[in-house]
C-alpha cells in the first residue's frame, strides 16, 4: 500500500520482519556463551589472574547478549503491534470507501 508521501507499507511484510527479529533473538539466545566454558579457565587449571578476566569478559558478554535479545524482542513487538494497527486502519478505510460508494449508488 502506497500513500501520497511515496511510503509503502505491506502488512505481511511487516509480520515477517517481525517474525525473523524474533527468531534472531531465539537463536542468539541457543547460542549464548556457555558458563562451563568459563569454569575452564580458573584456577587450579589456569592462573588466577587469567581466571579473572576470563570471568569478566564472561560476565561482560552475558549481559550484552542479554540486552541484544530484549532489544530485540522488543522491537518484533513493535513490529507486530504496528502491522497489527496498519491493517486495522486499512481496514477501516476499505469499508469507509466501501460504504461511501454502496450509498453513492443507492442516491442515484
Amino acid at each position: 500500500m502506497t500513500d501520497g508521501s511515496g511510503f509503502a507499507a505491506d502488512p505481511h511484510s511487516i509480520d515477517g520482519s517481525a517474525h525473523l527479529l524474533t527468531e534472531i533473538a531465539g537463536l542468539l539466545h541457543e547460542g549464548r556463551l556457555d558458563a562451563d566454558l568459563g569454569t575452564l579457565a580458573r584456577t587450579p587449571a589456569a592462573h588466577a589472574e587469567l581466571g579473572a578476566k576470563t570471568e569478566e569478559f564472561a560476565r561482560h558478554a552475558a549481559d550484552q547478549h542479554q540486552d541484544l535479545v530484549t532489544l530485540l524482542t522488543a522491537l518484533s513487538t513493535a513490529l507486530k503491534t504496528t502491522g497489527g494497527a496498519y491493517t486495522q486502519v486499512d481496514r477501516a478505510t476499505r469499508d469507509g470507501f466501501k460504504s461511501f460508494l454502496e450509498t453513492a449508488e443507492l442516491s442515484k
